[in-house]
């Protein structure tokens, strides 16, 4: 088992790693939209908010040797499932011809009270 860990992605907020690499297969932990450069969270822009949470999933995979195209699972957790749409829309930015198994779950809170986690699971066995 290894821990991994990268600069280019928000450093955990509690007793967890940023994923673990079993194997071939990476879990990736609930990634939440915290810029890792400066430590904010993206609250006044739901896009953008998106795309850092998928770019915190980016950086992890790839720190652990893999790629987007390496992700077979995806779970979003939204609390405002209103918004599936403006997430499809920025999600299908970062997975368009590679398209994982997914699901979008609407809950009423998440961690430090922001719009959306999301959490991959990648197989790096190739």
């Amino acid at each position: 088992m290894e821990y991994v860990f990268t600069e280019k992605a928000p450093k955990p907020v509690g007793p967890y790693s940023q994923g673990v690499r079993v194997g071939a297969w990476l879990f990736i932990s609930g990634q939440i939209p915290i810029d890792p450069a400066t430590g904010q969270i993206i609250r006044d822009d739901f896009r953008r908010a998106s795309r850092q949470v998928l770019e915190n999933i980016k950086a992890i995979v790839e720190a652990a040797g893999g790629t987007l195209e390496d992700i077979v699972k995806v779970t979003v957790y939204m609390r405002d499932i209103s918004k599936f749409s403006e997430f499809n829309e920025v999600y299908s930015e970062y997975f368009s011809k590679h398209k994982p198994a997914r699901a979008v779950v609407g809950v009423s809170r998440l961690p430090k009270d922001v719009e959306l986690e999301a959490e991959a699971i990648a197989y790096l066995g190739k």
